[in-house]
């Protein structure tokens, strides 16, 4: 029976132990994993279409979506510590809930990264295209060489988007020549974008007018199942700007003292970027005002649309917020600081690749546990002798990232991102629970308080915010989740080292760990 193979918790922590990746990181360099993937796409580039959802409303879609990922992150941080290896959700639900389950989970989150990842190779090269060739040197690649073809919703004349190909290229080879150096660059890039966005809010919060946010929901706060619209709406898209504080459980096999870092990471990332898109949306919608273009039945046109297209080019629209492409630097432009509007511009353009740089390297740490176990061909684990990172499915995974980026549209990819990344954080808190009555007497550094009250309000919360997503967008996962079924019928279920009777289980000695080389925090 497919749901009767559940990987005993021995048996996982033994197997990372005798094949393991190095510990290099800590607490520090976790939270600016985290920091460095949650801030990104979804600040500079999702805010213009998460006004177009929700006008002023906007700082309460940003409030709501927090609020389901504080209580996932609760969750997240209890089983990450008491279980501190890699593979986040995919390993904690195959110790409890099955190898089957834990299959579709770790297909969701293939589903989650791998789609993150392309959109922000995609919305880096817009940056750079538009900003860095065209304002700074007056330079514009031909569309061909831009976007990609128009029959997959792309520019016209379009073929392919060189740029996206080359930074998720660029980024896949930082990863696979180690760790410890990409959370180096990295740590830069997150000083470089909280910098920018730190300037922005000085400049905006002492010009804000009350009177912009009236009416503040000019949608609604429910704008029904499957629309899209209104504050729960918008927070269902602008969610995407939350993901990443999960890649942070995803690296607990690399971290130095995963029992008391991983905790601090999880929670203190996504409280510090919480506090930041409130007072971005604030100062933004405050300065200018953020209030959606609406179409017939006083409905506002769907995000990225045509109709919402052909608005925007009428004169009366041209300066509105959502219909900008770098909003924040518009913002600053239409304020009177022109020259920091260009800087912060020019930020995004840097620390664009940081927020790929953590999806690339959450994605390649899944894979690499699910090959580990078997579900997957094994060569896929191999660990390179110098580098010590899972090198194969390192380059595997770039390369599928930069060819989705070179030849797809951003389009409505963060919603579909958000419909896996919702089922996974959904079957964390069930795995918490579950454990809690299954496993009651194991060690939990960290435990969730009034579990009873927050497992079940994750759970609900995902849900929730996954019915408010667009329709595409939900049919997706059943679609992606057929897909994943088949490989797991002809190949996973057949190969699974569970399956198999190869359960490893054995008492650690400390000489059988090799020592972690210190990491410069």
């Amino acid at each position: 029976m497919i749901f009767g193979r559940i990987k005993p918790l021995d048996a996982i922590l033994a197997t990372a132990e005798k094949k393991s990746l190095h510990r290099t990181l800590g607490p520090i360099q976790l939270m600016l994993f985290g920091i460095g993937c949650i801030i990104g796409t979804g600040i500079f580039v999702l805010t213009a279409a998460g006004a177009q959802k929700a006008g002023p409303g906007l700082m309460l879609a940003f409030a709501i979506a927090g609020l389901v990922c504080i209580v996932a992150a609760l969750c997240y941080a209890e089983i990450a510590a008491m279980i501190p290896v890699a593979g986040s959700a995919y390993t904690y639900s195959y110790a409890t809930m099955g190898e089957f389950l834990a299959w579709t989970v770790g297909w969701a989150l293939v589903l989650e990264y791998a789609i993150a990842a392309s959109a922000v190779s995609v919305g880096w090269s817009g940056y750079f295209t538009g900003t860095i060739l065209g304002e700074f040197f007056g330079l514009h690649l031909p569309a061909w060489l831009s976007a990609g073809p128009v029959a997959l919703g792309g520019a016209p004349g379009g073929f392919i988007n060189l740029p996206a190909l080359v930074i998720a290229l660029l980024v896949t080879w930082l990863l696979m020549i180690g760790t410890s150096e990409s959370a180096k660059v990295n740590a830069v890039l997150v000083a470089i974008k909280v910098s920018a966005l730190t300037a922005f809010i000085v400049l905006t919060l002492p010009q804000v007018e009350m009177e912009r946010f009236n009416p503040f929901l000019p949608a609604g706060v429910f704008g029904g199942f499957g629309t899209g619209v209104g504050a729960v709406g918008a927070a269902a898209t602008i969610f995407f700007a939350y993901v990443g504080f999960d890649a942070v459980s995803t690296a607990a096999e690399e971290t130095k003292n995963p029992q008391r870092n991983v905790p601090i990471g999880l929670v203190g990332s996504l409280l510090f970027c919480t506090v930041f898109y409130i007072l971005v949306a604030a100062g933004a919608i405050g300065t200018i005002g953020g209030q959606p273009i609406m179409g017939p039945g006083g409905v506002p046109f769907p995000a990225g649309s045509e109709e919402l297209a052909r608005q925007c080019a009428l004169p009366q629209y041209a300066e509105a917020l959502v219909c900008s492409n770098e909003a924040l630097a518009h913002v600053l432009r239409q304020i009177g600081f022109s020259g920091i509007g260009n800087l912060l511009g020019i930020a995004a353009f840097v620390a664009l690749p940081s927020v790929i740089l953590v999806l690339l390297f959450a994605q390649t740490r899944i894979f690499f546990v699910m090959a580990r176990d078997g579900l997957l061909p094994e060569g896929l684990s191999k660990v390179h002798p110098k580098w010590r990172t899972p090198y194969v499915v390192t380059a595997i995974t770039g390369v599928a990232v930069a060819i989705g980026a070179a030849f797809f549209p951003v389009g409505q990819l963060a919603d579909i991102a958000n419909a896996g990344t919702l089922y996974a954080f959904a079957m964390v808190a069930a795995s918490v629970m579950l454990l809690r009555r299954t496993d009651p007497s194991r060690a939990r550094p960290f435990r969730v308080p009034v579990l009873w009250l927050i497992g079940p309000l994750a759970i609900g919360g995902c849900l929730f915010l996954f019915l408010n997503l667009p329709t595409p967008a939900m049919l997706m996962v059943p679609i992606w989740t057929g897909i994943g079924i088949l490989i797991y019928g002809f190949y996973g279920y057949r190969k699974s080292h569970l399956g198999l009777g190869r359960v490893e289980v054995h008492e650690v000695e400390i000489e059988d760990i090799e020592p972690p080389i210190p990491a410069t925090e």
